[in-house]
């Protein structure tokens, strides 16, 4: 992806008919440490959330329920194919490009981006309109992966059927390189939040290496990008079909790239680290 998911073409297209099967598989896997990250911050009744580049619909169903009918929650990606099924009286679905377009009305008290920022070229910009749309005092939560810091989908390669999941899986990321993708974001965005202003910074990674949804979320994920792994001639059709049945026997243990979760909090206006000024000065307020 060299700008976005409406120039070049975004790898992982959301209108494909695997992608909800890896929007659920991606939730099995990562829901419940994105959960424990809203809990740690304070997640409460009447909070305004955006979700940025919401995919599936289980993030913001689950924020929708912990703020209450007094909060909001605001779901938003280039295309909504599958968010839509998220949109309730609490959730607000919007079509956003969050490295091109102005920040959606604010200011929020959580933002929170999943596996986004490493697929947007304009990623300086999508994180310079998060930090600009919370609160003083609110959480900007971001998780990416980082493939470069654990390359392999197969970290015990002993055999045949291990090797060619690594080297598919390479191929793999030589197809998002060539998209504009940054494989090692995620362990730099501790770095980024702090040079983005905001303070109480942390951080923490976690990657399953042996679960039934990696090997679904394999399987759907090669299916995606098969005719352009053999265009560009990483892998043959035989060697895809071959990976896709041992993936689906259950015979490899899959693991996947390592999920880096670094989150945030924007001084308050009298805090003397906010250096809020200008343009940079909180967004007006819904109350």
């Amino acid at each position: 992806m060299v700008r976005d998911k409406r120039d070049k073409g975004y790898l992982l297209d959301n209108r494909q008919a695997e992608a909800g099967t890896r929007f659920d598989a991606l939730s099995a896997l990562f829901d419940a440490s994105t959960f424990r990250h809203f809990e740690q911050v304070g997640v409460a009744e009447g909070w305004r959330c955006w979700e940025v580049g919401a995919g599936g619909p289980s993030v913001a169903a689950w924020l929708s329920e912990r703020v209450g009918p007094r909060g909001r929650v605001l779901a938003t990606d280039i295309d909504v194919s599958w968010t839509e099924a998220a949109a309730t009286d609490g959730v607000e679905v919007l079509r956003h490009d969050v490295g091109r377009d102005e920040p959606p009305a604010g200011p929020f008290d959580l933002i929170h981006a999943r596996l986004v920022l490493v697929h947007v070229a304009e990623r300086d910009a999508a994180l310079r309109t998060m930090v600009q749309a919370l609160r003083p005092g609110g959480w900007l939560l971001v998780e990416d992966a980082d493939p470069a810091l654990q390359p392999l989908i197969c970290p015990d390669e002993y055999g045949p059927e291990q090797e060619l999941a690594n080297r598919l899986r390479s191929g793999f990321r030589e197809l998002l390189r060539q998209r504009g993708a940054d494989l090692s974001y995620g362990r730099r965005l501790p770095r980024l939040l702090r040079e983005a202003g905001l303070t109480d910074v942390e951080a923490d990674a976690y990657f399953p290496i042996t679960s039934p949804a990696c090997d679904v979320l394999e399987a759907a994920t090669v299916r995606q990008v098969r005719d352009r792994l053999v265009a560009e001639g990483l892998a043959t059709d035989e060697e895809i079909e071959r990976h896709l049945a041992t993936t689906e026997a259950g015979r490899l243990d899959l693991a996947t790239s390592p999920m880096i979760s670094a989150w945030g909090r924007r001084p308050a206006d009298d805090d003397p680290r906010s250096g809020l000024t200008g343009a940079d000065a909180p967004l007006p307020s819904w109350r």
